[in-house]
């Protein structure tokens, strides 16, 4: 839900104000001063209307170069944008032999399709070879080529219906499949928001039109069972000879999903068909690229027409219809489209069908699945961001559109026009492609937007939102607080893992340093015990036993620590070095991570405990030390009571 506040529409609605002041005061004084130069045609009716006439000379006009901006690149993520100038107060452009590269933020490029793909564009340009850029023909006569009927079978299979048809042109596919579906005593009830080639279609049709709320299954339900109640013909009750629900997956000027499973629900209770727009949600959403159906867990099999579009996820031109068999077989003896229009080019059918076999894994990598993730993760991160910037940002997750609310007619041309002079080009939408006071810019994301790309877009829309007051908004202090008590955390654990793995360190050095202190004098105390020559004689080993038990017990448990390292007493500067080395480490990531004072000091204290804990394992390196010398001791004291006996008993 679009939040407005009075504020903001009242100083909208006084720019429109002072637009149209100021413009009927420029027609006034034309029609006093310059009435003689008039281009008007005597005697002959307009053919535009006044108010259409009157809103492009006065306010399009003055802001039309930040519309229809032409570009010299294939529209990946980073496109070249002509600079163009105008000699006249922007009544006419003209474009220049330079370009900027900026990063392209607006076009349907959704899975980066469009740019050239490793395995997409060898086939179509074998397509080209082989079928020519276009079949000449409409699909009715000999437009039908095998790569068409190839593509319909795939798209059925893809979106999971028994059949389907194809288009050369997206906004065609609405507009003249509507009015085949339904005609006069059938009532089409279509979303407020729906794209214009509804709009289109549902006026040509001849049927009865009424909208309810935009994304309401609540309001849906209200008005179909008014217009079943009331029916074709107030007073007669005649039921409607067909009921068409139209909706669109992801709404082209919002970025939001349609609630489609209340609305299956709804049209099912009253008996309803349901038409589907994917034109921007087929191939850019779901798990598997499949559209709202996989993503919202809806059976494609409640869904009667699915309509969709090449050009977005696909990289491509044209559109289809995927249906029943029935509806499919009728559609080919009654739509214009099929019968009189040009078929779609065979390199663009080809296109097609080599992106979607990318997307479905069947070009043997799982490139499809990396580009879903990609354009999925990339759509979070760049909404979350701007909505912690303070911009009203329309749109749910996962979904490749959002808009930013701009309100005022003013920040249009501000806006678009101090981000293309960063390098960011963006498209921003006005009256009557929205309504009057939810002017806008949308973002389109793409597969192909790496991270840096996605950063350096966010920077500068940070920078032209604050400069043109776009941030309606504050920031959300306690999200952001939660995020960087989230980071603290993080570092922590990570400081913490520091200081355990020192910790450990310290353990294995001081156990080495140990062992290699202790047991050289052990051992050469028994390697002197073992040169004297002791006479055979049960009570001599007797005597000795004990203290050669005791002796090996010692050894074993020093040998035990010893980790193939030959250390010397030299390296415990060394070690105390590396202590040394690694306090300074911890504390320079203190200084540099954003921690709170009590954060701080849990980590020095942290510190505190390895120090102690140092200082413990060294006062064992010295007990150790000390067991040493008593086993020297109990060696020189054994080899004493040895020889004692030898002299007392020399036989």
């Amino acid at each position: 839900m679009v939040r407005l506040t009075y504020l903001t529409a009242l100083t909208t609605l006084l720019g429109y104000v002072v637009f149209f002041v100021f413009g009927f005061l420029r027609d006034l004084f034309r029609e006093l001063f310059d009435w003689s130069k008039s281009d008007d045609l005597r005697g002959y009716a307009p053919i535009c209307p006044p108010f259409e006439d009157f809103y492009t000379r006065r306010i399009y006009h003055r802001i039309q170069d930040c519309f229809a901006r032409p570009i010299a690149s294939a529209p990946d993520a980073w496109i070249d944008v002509v600079e163009r100038y105008s000699n006249d107060n922007n009544k006419t452009l003209h474009r220049s032999s330079t370009a900027s590269r900026c990063l392209n933020l607006g076009s349907y490029n959704y899975l980066g399709f469009a740019a050239g793909d490793e395995y997409c564009t060898p086939r179509v340009i074998e397509s080209l070879k082989k079928y020519a850029p276009t079949a000449c023909s409409a699909r009715a006569d000999a437009g039908t080529t095998r790569l068409h009927v190839e593509l319909e079978e795939l798209i059925a299979r893809f979106v999971g219906k028994p059949a389907a048809i194809t288009f050369g042109m997206g906004y065609v596919t609405n507009s003249s499949i509507i009015p085949v579906l339904v005609g006069e005593g059938g009532l089409i009830i279509s979303d407020s928001f729906n794209h214009n080639s509804i709009v289109s279609g549902a006026r040509a049709s001849g049927a009865t039109v009424h909208v309810f709320r935009h994304n309401s299954p609540s309001h849906l339900e209200e008005v179909l069972r008014e217009q079943i109640v009331k029916g074709r013909q107030p007073g007669t009750h005649r039921p409607w000879r067909k009921i068409l629900v139209i909706v669109e997956g992801i709404y082209s000027m919002e970025g939001e999903f349609c609630k489609l499973p209340e609305i299956v629900a709804i049209c099912k209770k009253y008996k309803a068909y349901i038409y589907l727009d994917e034109a921007h949600s087929i191939g850019a959403v779901g798990k598997s690229g499949r559209g709202v159906c996989e993503l919202l867990g809806v059976d494609p099999a409640d869904i009667d027409i699915m309509m969709g579009t090449f050009t977005k996820s696909f990289g491509s031109c044209g559109g289809y219809i995927a249906a029943s068999e029935e509806i499919i077989r009728y559609l080919k003896h009654a739509c214009p489209a099929h019968l009189y229009a040009t078929s779609m080019s065979p390199a663009a059918v080809q296109q097609v069908i080599s992106a979607i076999k990318v997307v479905l894994g069947e070009d043997g990598s799982n490139r499809g699945a990396k580009k879903l993730a990609q354009i999925r993760e990339g759509s979070n991160y760049f909404r979350s961001e701007l909505k912690k910037m303070g911009f009203v940002v329309l749109g749910d997750n996962d979904s490749p559109v959002m808009a930013i609310m701009l309100y005022n007619l003013a920040k249009l041309p501000a806006f678009s026009r101090a981000c293309l002079r960063q390098n960011v080009a963006v498209v921003t939408v006005g009256y009557p492609a929205t309504p009057v006071l939810l002017a806008r810019a949308r973002i389109c994301i793409s597969a192909s937007h790496t991270r840096e790309d996605l950063n350096k877009g966010l920077k500068v829309i940070s920078e032209v939102g604050g400069l043109v007051g776009a941030k309606c908004l504050p920031a959300e202090p306690e999200k952001t607080a939660a995020v960087d008590k989230l980071k603290r955390l993080k570092t922590w654990r990570k400081v913490s893992s520091i200081m355990f793995a020192a910790a450990f360190t310290a353990v294995i050095i001081c156990s080495v340093v140990a062992a290699v202190v202790a047991a050289p004098p052990v051992a050469a105390a028994l390697a002197a015990a073992a040169s004297i020559p002791i006479p055979a004689g049960k009570w001599i080993d007797s005597l000795l036993k004990g203290y050669q038990d005791a002796l090996e017990r010692q050894k074993g448990i020093l040998n035990s620590m010893r980790v193939g390292t030959d250390l010397t007493l030299k390296d415990l500067d060394i070690i105390q070095v590396l202590v040394d080395k690694l306090e300074i480490q911890i504390h320079s990531l203190l200084d540099a991570s954003d921690f709170s004072l009590r954060d701080e000091d849990a980590v020095r204290f942290g510190i505190e405990e390895i120090r102690k804990k140092l200082e413990e394992f060294m006062k064992s390196v010295d007990s150790l030390d000390q067991q040493a010398d008593r086993c020297n001791r109990d060696i020189r004291r054994a080899r004493t009571v040895v020889l004692q006996k030898i002299i007392r008993h020399p036989n």
